[in-house]
C-alpha cells in the first residue's frame, strides 16, 4: 500500500481524544505485523476511564537505527465544512486529501508505514521502531505510558536511536518547540437568589487572583528575561481563561474557575511560576489543581546530528515551533527532530486536509533515513 490508501484506511477511523482510539491503535499494530515487526502495546485508561492505547513496534536486529513518533488521536469534528462529505469519510480533490487527522497526523503515521512497506523485506542492519500513541491532543498521555511501561523504548533511549516525531513541518527540520503547562484554581461560593443576601459569590474570591495572574502574564511579555528570540512569538503566551458557569444573572455564581495555559521555552524556570501561582491561589483561598506539564523540547541546531537529518532531508537549517508534541514526554532520547508532511495551518480546521504530493515526499524521505540508518550496506 502506498501512503495516500494506508492514510485513508486510517482516517476512516473516528477516533477524537474524548473517545477510545483502540481500533484505530490496533489496525496500526496488525499492519505493523504484517510487514514483519515484533509489536508491543502499551494499554492505559484516561481520567474518564476510556480505554486508550499505544503502539510500538520494531523491525531488524540490535539497537539504534531510526525510531519514528506518532499518535491516533485527532481533535474533535463537530464542525465540518463539507456537507456531502463527513470529516471521517477521505475525500481526494484537486491534489489534497481531506478528513479529519488528514494532516494531523494520520497522513505522517501512514508515510511512514508505506515507507517501512517499501524496505520490510530488505536486509537491515539497525532497527525501524514504530511507536503510535493515544491522547496527544490532549496531554500526551499516551507518551507518558510509553515511557512508562514500554520496553521497546527502554531499548530505543539505551540504543540511542535517532528520533523522529512526525508532527507536520512540510518537512522542515524542527529542533526545538515550547513545552506545555496548565492549572486549574478554583473558588467555591454558595448559589441564591442575588436579590437576597443568602448567597456567597465565587467571584469575589477570584478576583484578587486574577489580579495577580495578570501581573505575571505583564512581566511575561514584558520582561526580557523570560523571552527566547529563537521562537515566534517569543513570549510564554500565558494564556488566562475565566468561567463561573452561571445560567442567569440573578443567581449568585457558586463557582468560579480560572485556567491559565502557558508555553516555556528551553531553559526557562516554569515550576517557579506555577510556584507562584499556586501561592497566589493559597492566599485567595482557592483550590489549585496541576492540569498538565510537557517539558519544551531542544537539540542543540549545530549538533552531527541535526547536521546529518538537514542533509537528508535536503534542508539548509533548522527551525523552531511554538506548538508542543509528544516530545514533551521523551527527554531521555538524545536524539530527536519534528519533521513531519502536511502544514500545521491545516492542522484542526474545518476543512482539514493534506496534499498528495507531501504525502509522496514523506514516504521518500522517511524512505531516505530508513535507507541511511538502518538498512545493510
Amino acid at each position: 500500500m502506498d501512503a495516500l490508501q494506508y492514510a485513508c484506511e486510517l482516517v476512516r477511523f473516528e477516533s477524537p481524544s474524548r473517545v477510545s482510539n483502540v481500533a484505530v491503535a490496533e489496525y496500526v499494530a496488525q499492519a505493523l505485523q504484517r510487514l514483519g515487526f515484533e509489536v508491543e502495546r502499551v494499554p492505559h485508561r484516561d481520567v474518564h476511564g476510556i480505554a486508550k492505547l499505544s503502539i510500538v513496534g520494531k523491525l531488524g536486529p540490535g539497537r539504534g537505527g531510526l525510531a519514528y513518533f506518532g499518535h491516533t488521536d485527532v481533535v474533535p469534528a463537530d464542525r465540518w465544512l463539507f456537507a456531502e462529505h463527513g470529516a471521517f469519510t477521505p475525500t481526494v480533490r484537486d491534489g489534497k486529501l481531506f478528513g479529519r487527522g488528514s494532516c494531523d497526523m494520520k497522513g505522517s503515521v501512514a508515510c511512514m508505514l508505506a515507507a517501512a512497506e517499501r524496505h520490510a523485506t530488505a536486509p537491515l542492519r539497525k532497527p525501524i521502531y514504530v511507536t503510535c500513541t493515544a491522547d496527544e491532543e490532549i496531554g500526551y498521555g499516551g507518551a507518558a505510558e510509553v515511557v512508562r511501561q514500554s520496553v521497546l523504548y527502554r531499548e530505543i533511549v539505551a540504543g540511542q536511536s535517532f528520533g523522529v516525531i512526525g508532527e507536520p513541518t512540510r518537512l522542515e527540520v524542527v529542533h526545538a518547540h515550547k513545552g506545555t503547562y496548565g492549572f486549574v484554581a478554583t473558588a467555591q461560593g454558595r448559589a441564591a437568589h442575588s436579590s437576597t443576601n443568602q448567597g456567597v459569590n465565587a467571584n469575589l474570591a477570584m478576583i484578587p487572583f486574577l489580579v495577580e495572574m495578570k501581573a505575571i502574564h505583564d512581566e511575561l511579555e514584558r520582561d526580557p528575561q523570560w523571552h527566547n528570540a529563537e521562537f515566534d512569538p517569543p513570549t510564554m503566551s500565558w494564556n488566562i481563561g475565566v468561567n463561573d458557569h452561571t445560567t442567569a444573572v440573578n443567581i449568585t455564581p457558586p463557582q468560579s474557575i480560572c485556567t491559565v495555559y502557558f508555553r516555556p521555552m528551553p531553559g526557562q524556570d516554569a515550576e517557579s511560576l506555577l510556584d507562584r501561582a499556586r501561592q497566589a491561589a493559597e492566599r485567595c483561598g482557592l483550590k489549585f489543581v496541576i492540569a498538565g506539564r510537557g517539558r519544551p523540547l531542544y537539540v542543540d541546531p549545530q549538533s552531527p546530528f541535526i547536521a546529518e537529518v538537514l542533509r537528508l532531508a535536503g534542508k539548509a537549517a533548522p527551525r523552531t515551533v511554538a506548538y508542543g508534541t509528544d516530545g514533551a514526554m521523551l527527554g531521555e532520547m538524545q536524539h530527536l527532530v519534528v519533521m513531519g508532511p502536511g502544514d500545521i495551518a491545516q492542522a484542526h480546521t474545518h476543512d482539514e486536509w493534506i496534499s498528495l504530493e507531501q504525502l509522496d515526499l514523506g514516504t521518500n524521505l522517511y524512505g531516505r533515513l530508513i535507507e541511511a540508518w538502518c538498512r545493510a550496506t
